[in-house]
């Protein structure tokens, strides 16, 4: 964390953490992408594969709908990391958490989209533990 010390003994905070930011910025990103592929999933696009002899089945218009509200979520939590709130921290962490079950489920339609996106919820996790404490001036 970067910081300024304008008198002697006093310092302030210039701009969050790098791993911060980094979660922050991946969380926007992927919140748009789950948000894109939510809208393509609820308009039938030929995008998606039909699977069969899956252990789970489900309904394509449905899960468009979970993924775009939990895109919107995403993101919206993702542009409140930039500001250092600690509640964006902890719900940043369950949303990820939350992401990263909604995509293996969506294993059989996007095989290689969702293991990507499971991973950046991985880095985003991450990310959101390592970066520092706010500093209490």
């Amino acid at each position: 964390m970067t910081t300024h010390v304008s008198e002697p003994g006093r310092r302030e905070n210039t701009h969050s953490s790098g791993w911060l930011v980094f979660a922050a910025v991946i969380m926007l990103f992927s919140g748009i992408m789950t948000l894109l592929g939510g809208i393509s999933a609820i308009a039938e696009d030929d995008v998606f594969i039909a699977t069969r002899n899956y252990v789970y089945e489900l309904d394509l218009t449905a899960w468009g709908w979970i993924h775009l509200i939990l895109g919107i979520v995403i993101a919206l939590t993702g542009l409140a990391l930039f500001t250092g709130a600690t509640w964006a921290r902890v719900v940043g962490v369950g949303l990820a958490g939350l992401s990263m079950i909604a995509n293996f489920m969506w294993l059989p339609y996007t095989p290689g989209w969702a293991l990507l996106f499971i991973a950046l919820d991985a880095l985003i996790i991450w990310g959101l533990c390592v970066a520092p404490r706010p500093e209490r001036v």
